[in-house]
């Protein structure tokens, strides 16, 4: 650590000389955020906790995919990774996202646009789907969501806010290109059109590696279009089409490979919304949405031993409805009503390798309807106090109450104090009600209670945040021994607490150099798998005014359970990556990358070790309308 400490001060001095002398520009302002409401607010007046992460701050370190840029800049979220690029799903899947220790499986919403993302058999999100390329920017909420959002929502929400067109009769393309360690490579290219009341957004994405370690090859296909037409000055309506393909090996823990371990995954979301918009009187969005999948996944063999002599095949799929309208009656007022609708579920069957019998594992489907209402109220110029309440009824889980309640106090001096008292719940999903040896139909929804206060300020140049959770879930599912014979079931077994704190920090010494720092601690009465005891992100990030810009980070992480139980397994690393870019002239620039600089050797998941050092080279082209530079904040 004192090595790492020397390399990060050497660096940080080099920027704060350059940087002294270059006249102070930056001004930070308050955020708004949409995912905490529905609609626009500004975070100072909502008791929930947020992370918003700009497209900027996407693009800046060139991530093969969204969820490292999610771990390093969210306090209190983790994320699992097993190599280079991709996740996979089933058997040493990773992508694994966790909030306070809360997440994992279906605990954890991931919504495209405030739509809902996740496989409709078993409840979980798909990482691998998620690209930064398509994101205009990206809202974490961090803590118990279910009010707005209903069951998955337990642990917290990650809403992706895809590419906005934002001038009349513009055109802007961007293309990407990069390559490095291990065969990496990633071509990606996306343009937004507008003329007049239309507008379209189109993106493509194309990235492989052969990973670091044999049979770890993945290679995936995106394509995403987003159609817009204002009907007048408050209406408009919008359509969407996202597509990915992707297929990988599973190389297996290093004490037990696996060989012809592979999966082919096709994913598609579409939907089509009617929104309004009367600025601060009233606003509101009906979407129809439908999510399917294909999966097909060979387990492969275990040195010469076949693990199955079938390939595991499914159809799943998610339909609803979302429908939410926002009012403001009287000054300082503001009411949002809702209804859900989802019916999800699929096909599951094992097709055995004989090529004449085929195995039903699940065909089912379950509904779900709900309706809601936030109740916003400013009391005086310096109190807004919150209320929301959710009734959600689950076609074999019964119903559900879930309430809300929240204060935030602010100053003229931009001081904010926030109170919460939230709850969250999980529906059991249709794998473990049905599929497989653990199955149990009768399966209760877990629940969990959120007690969080929290503190932040806002200045010309810093923004300053912390805050204190309290968490007490009840009812969990587990896998556990059968007590009426052999084998392992499912059951509800009981609670947890969890509690910590987190803190994070962005500060601009001027128009050119920006350093971001957070920290989170985690305490967790009954650890689990994939949240760290302590996390610990520090950057600095340096543009000139003229063509180059730089950024050095370190992420440490501690106490990270890798395995539980008898006999647990912790794991503690630090990260050191760098990039550099160079812009050639007005629209090109090329960029090199390292990631893991100190050559560190590290799991996130057990038997997984992830590669050492890792270096990335490309270039960007974006094709843009003259416009003002902005600066680090937006």
């Amino acid at each position: 650590m004192k090595k790492i400490a020397l390399i990060l001060l050497a660096v940080f001095s080099s920027f704060f000389l350059r940087a002294q002398d270059i006249a102070d520009s930056t001004v930070i302002h308050s955020q708004v955020v949409v995912t905490g409401t529905r609609n626009a607010v500004e975070v100072k007046y909502l008791p929930l906790t947020v992370t918003r992460i700009s497209n900027s701050e996407l693009y800046k370190n060139y991530n093969l995919s969204l969820m490292p840029a999610v771990t390093q800049f969210s306090p209190g979220v983790f994320s699992t990774s097993r190599g280079i690029v991709g996740y996979g799903v089933s058997t040493n899947a990773a992508g694994e996202i966790k909030v306070r220790g809360v997440g994992g499986g279906a605990k954890f919403l991931v919504l495209i646009d405030g739509q809902p993302q996740y496989a409709g058999l078993m409840g979980h999100p798909i990482p691998d789907v998620y690209q930064w390329f398509m994101a205009d920017n990206v809202e974490i909420l961090r803590g118990p969501s279910s009010v707005l959002y209903g069951s998955n929502a337990m642990g917290g929400v990650m809403n992706i806010i895809t590419r906005k067109v934002l001038d009349d009769n513009a055109v802007r393309t961007n293309f990407l290109i990069s390559g490095g360690s291990y065969g990496t490579f990633q071509a990606e290219g996306s343009s937004m059109i507008n003329r007049g009341k239309f507008s379209m957004v189109l993106g493509v994405n194309y990235q492989r590696t052969d990973g670091h370690r044999q049979n770890s090859d993945f290679e995936q296909y995106t394509d995403f279009i987003k159609l817009g037409y204002d009907i007048n000055k408050n209406w408009r309506v919008s359509a969407d089409l996202d597509l990915t393909y992707f297929e990988f090996s599973n190389p297996g823990p290093e004490d037990a490979p696996l060989f012809d371990a592979h999966a082919e995954i096709s994913r598609g979301l579409t939907s089509v919304s009617l929104s309004n918009n009367y600025g601060e009187k009233t606003s509101g969005v009906l979407r129809f949405f439908y999510d399917w999948g294909h999966h097909e996944i060979n387990d492969g063999h275990l040195w010469s031993q076949p693990l199955k002599d079938y390939l595991y095949k499914h159809d799943d799929f998610i339909r609803g409805i979302n429908w939410y309208q926002s009012v403001s009656l009287f000054s300082g007022n503001r009411i949002t009503l809702g209804f859900d609708y989802q019916n999800f579920g699929g096909e599951a069957f094992n097709d055995f390798f004989d090529g004449h019998s085929v195995d039903l594992v699940s065909d089912k489907n379950q509904s779900e309807v709900a309706g809601y209402v936030d109740f916003r109220q400013e009391i005086t110029k310096w109190l807004t106090a919150d209320f929301g309440f959710r009734a959600d009824s689950h076609s074999e889980a019964g119903t559900q109450m879930i309430p809300q309640f929240g204060l935030s106090f602010y100053t003229l001096k931009n001081d904010n104090f926030k109170v919460l008292v939230s709850k969250g719940f999980r529906n059991p999903t249709i794998m473990e009600l049905y599929m497989f040896a653990p199955k149990n139909s009768e399966l209760e929804p877990e629940k969990m209670m959120n007690y969080e206060v929290a503190y932040s300020k806002i200045m010309r140049r810093l923004r300053f945040e912390t805050n204190l959770f309290y968490i007490k879930g009840d009812n969990l599912i587990n896998v556990v021994p059968r007590t009426d014979g052999p084998g392992m079931i499912r059951q509800n077994t009981g609670g947890f607490e969890n509690y910590g704190f987190e803190l994070g920090v962005k500060y601009a010494l001027n128009h050119n150099l920006l350093f971001v720092f957070n920290y989170s601690y985690l305490n967790m009465d009954k650890p689990v798998t994939g949240a760290p005891e302590n996390k610990f992100f520090i950057m600095a990030d340096y543009v000139s005014d003229k063509k180059f810009s730089s950024s050095i980070s370190l992420q440490y992480v501690s106490g990270l359970y890798i395995l539980t139980g008898n006999d647990p397994k912790t794991e503690s690393y630090a990260l050191l990556n760098a990039n550099l870019g160079y812009s050639l002239f007005r629209g090109l620039s090329l960029f090199v990358k390292g990631e893991n600089l100190l050559g560190q050797k590290y799991q996130t998941y057990e038997g997984f070790y992830m590669p050492k050092a890792t270096f990335m080279g490309g270039m960007k082209i974006n094709i843009l309308p003259r416009r003002k530079t902005s600066s680090f904040f937006h």
